[in-house]
């Protein structure tokens, strides 16, 4: 399954800055268990979902939300390509996430097993991260 959005308003975007800490998404919503990131930085789509996958092998009953979506364009030129002639190609999609984000929410399962969980998602994620419930006030 590659995520990316079905229709944007412009192909290509500008780099942006990685900095500060998350306004929003940075509390739990929908589940009892998740995993916020620490680090600021991109997550690109295989990233996502390679965490998904680990999360949905792992969780046989319950319910899992993820709360990214890679909507922003990563633009690549070829390999020795002369400067000049536009911008190039979309090669992928990511997403900006700043510390703070809650990247996944698990619930119906006991905490042990979500952590178990989390674990393994956050194996496949790039950043360091934390388990955090509803319990400890995330």
């Amino acid at each position: 399954m590659l995520l990316m959005p079905k229709r944007v308003k412009y192909r290509k975007m500008q780099r942006g800055r990685r900095c500060g800490e998350a306004q929003r998404g940075s509390t739990m919503s929908f589940g009892e268990y998740g995993l916020q990131v620490l680090e600021n930085g991109w997550l690109t789509h295989k990233q996502i979902e390679a965490a998904r996958v680990a999360i949905s092998r792992n969780v046989k009953q319950g319910k899992v939300t993820i709360r990214v979506f890679p909507d922003r364009p990563v633009t690549r030129k070829p390999a020795e390509t002369r400067m000049g002639k536009g911008k190039g190609a979309v090669e992928f999609w990511v997403s900006v996430v700043k510390s703070g984000k809650i990247l996944f929410e698990i619930e119906g399962i006991p905490e042990d097993f979500a952590r178990e969980t989390m674990r393994l998602a956050a194996a496949k994620i790039p950043f360091r991260t934390r388990f955090v419930s509803r319990k400890s006030g995330a």
